[in-house]
């Protein structure tokens, strides 16, 4: 399991387009947002793509003027067992 929380910062003309494809981004949540254009997110591992790969993407969105790790959690799921 690999958990990664985000501050995303986009610039006020792309707000609206930018929450749109972040939100429907698979292994993407967005907890909050505000008027400014700072979302925060939670980014997690699909089984598609690592959380590392969809930030990556999430960069690359029109519009993102800073994306910032702020909180990361890993665990090996396997070790459990």
């Amino acid at each position: 399991m690999n958990i990664c929380g985000c501050l995303i910062h986009v610039a006020p003309h792309s707000v609206q387009d930018a929450a749109e494809t972040i939100g429907t981004t698979p292994g993407v949540e967005i907890h909050a947002r505000d008027e400014g254009g700072r979302f925060v997110v939670v980014v997690e591992d699909t089984s598609d793509r690592l959380a590392s790969e969809t930030i990556m993407d999430l960069h690359q969105i029109d519009g993102v003027v800073s994306l910032t790790l702020t909180y990361h959690h890993f665990e090996d799921l396997s070790a459990a067992t």
